[in-house]
């Protein structure tokens, strides 16, 4: 057993706990946040490193072996994503310190970003769904606070059709483990991979496939996204960019592992449905993406696209496609994360989110200009930066397999990125400034600069390093095709 596999949740719990009584230290409560997840990243990377060479990491709590108790699990992908998770969550923190507001910040703002935080990391590291339901909840508490934090006319619709959608999905979710239960009478993720190789019943298991299909692709934002665009716009940018480079890809997680271990056998062809819902995502994406004019939908419909074309890898599920969704999943919360916060102080030099009143900005903000000019060049998968290798992988794995439609509408959908990602960069830093010709450049903090510098640095540190990131994703990768590893080292077989 592995007692650090539990710090990574247990450090922002604790760190939670502590803000509650500092809410009127802002100055603490900001240096408390920072040093918390600092520290959590140096968990996080050790972590991986454990992983790395030692193998598949598991810690039963309070000594119950699986499938009677409680499990945690730290395998590569899990590992990989715990310390993604961090590096964002370290972005996002510094870009609020400025940009948040005093009164967010005296009501609780830090303390339910950890609470969030936590309830991802739980998330990924959780070794049954019963607990992955638990952290789901916490993650989407947390969430409903910091969307609703501020008291706007918007935030509260947006905050109510968010929640009605997460409070369906997770009661369809409480469902479908119910009926789970009753059929194969476990719910640890290993033993059920076991189970269901075992039973006979595969209409109703079918029947269960497609439930939880539905609750994670809701939360995923994949097919049933129409929540998305709204509910993200909604909240302050620095909470946009962290449910931007988090939420869905949770979501996508839970899919992923799902229909890898527990129902790989691919009962009912749900593949075939999550390439289906993949291509649908991908094309009503695109439609988003050249229909609007403001920077946040734009944003907003960026996330799906991405959301359809790692659900193309999963459909896909041949070894190259699972490594190369890995990769890219890693390389799309870093490079979401950088998209918005940059957005967000494009929005801050312009006074505006509007594209039409947008120009000139280059001579203004040149630092800003560059970076999102790299970023844009990472999301279509332009080499060196991160974005390149994981795009390969897929498409190779789509090709491989003779999925050529969809593999060419994945390809498709990278130009519309371009395209739209262009689009904000011309009309945003090249022109003639417009009625900002008379007014002061807005001021944009020390502290955002030193997010977007941060990130951007990562984004090209994970493209330059793509050989040694992809030794990591392989890794991942194998236990993804092959369950048969997961299920070994966390039943001790």
């Amino acid at each position: 057993m592995n007692n650090v596999l539990v710090l990574p949740l247990i450090i922002p719990l604790f760190t939670a706990i502590v803000l509650i009584f500092l809410t009127r230290n802002i100055s603490a409560q900001r240096w408390i946040s920072v040093i918390s997840v600092l520290v959590n990243i140096a968990v996080a990377g050790f972590m991986v490193y454990q992983v790395h060479a030692e193998g598949i990491q598991t810690l039963y709590m309070g000594g119950w072996l699986p499938p009677h108790g409680i499990v945690f699990v730290a395998d590569m992908l899990a590992a990989l994503l715990v310390l993604t998770t961090m590096v964002v969550a370290t972005g996002c923190l510094l870009y609020s310190f400025r940009t948040i507001g005093e009164d967010r910040e005296k009501h609780y703002f830090y303390t339910f970003y950890q609470f969030l935080l936590a309830g991802v990391i739980g998330s990924f590291l959780t070794g049954d769904l019963f607990n992955l339901f638990v952290c789901f909840e916490v993650m989407l508490i947390a969430s409903y606070a910091l969307i609703v934090l501020g008291g706007t006319k918007r935030q509260l619709r947006e905050t109510l059709k968010y929640m009605l959608i997460n409070i369906i999905s997770s009661t369809l979710f409480v469902a479908g483990v119910a009926y789970l239960y009753g059929t194969v009478g476990t719910l640890n993720m290993a033993h059920l991979s076991q189970r269901i190789a075992e039973v006979e019943q595969v209409g109703v298991l079918s029947v269960i496939g497609i439930l939880f299909l539905i609750v994670f692709a809701l939360k995923a934002g994949l097919f049933l996204f129409y929540w998305l665009p709204g509910s993200y716009s909604a909240p302050p940018i620095a909470v946009s960019a962290l449910f931007g480079a988090l939420l869905t890809k949770v979501g996508l997680y839970a899919i992923l592992r799902t229909f890898t271990l527990i129902f790989y056998h691919d009962t009912g062809g749900i593949h075939e449905i999550i390439g289906w819902m993949s291509a649908a995502t991908m094309i009503l994406g695109a439609f988003g993406v050249v229909a609007y004019k403001d920077i946040m939908r734009i944003f907003n419909y960026n996330i799906i696209i991405s959301v359809g074309f790692i659900a193309f890898g999963i459909s896909v599920a041949t070894r190259d496609s699972l490594d190369g969704a890995v990769f890219y999943l890693i390389h799309d919360m870093l490079a979401k994360a950088l998209l918005f916060v940059l957005g967000g102080m494009l929005i801050a030099g312009a006074g505006t989110d509007k594209l039409g009143g947008m120009g000139g900005l280059m001579r203004r903000y040149p630092a800003v200009g560059w970076m999102f000019f790299i970023v844009a060049l990472a999301l279509v998968g332009i080499p060196p930066l991160s974005g390149f290798l994981g795009k390969v992988l897929l498409v190779r794995g789509g090709l491989d397999e003779g999925h050529y439609w969809l593999t060419a509408l994945a390809l498709a959908s990278s130009l519309m990125v371009l395209y739209s990602l262009i689009k904000v960069f011309m009309a945003a830093f090249w022109g003639e400034s417009k009625e900002m010709d008379q007014a002061e450049p807005a001021p944009i903090h020390r502290s955002a600069y030193v997010a977007a510098i941060g990130l951007t640095v990562v984004v090209v540190a994970v493209g330059v390093g793509s050989e040694w990131v992809y030794s990591l994703a392989t890794q991942a990768g194998a236990v993804l095709s092959d369950p048969s590893l997961y299920i070994e080292a966390v039943l001790k077989e």
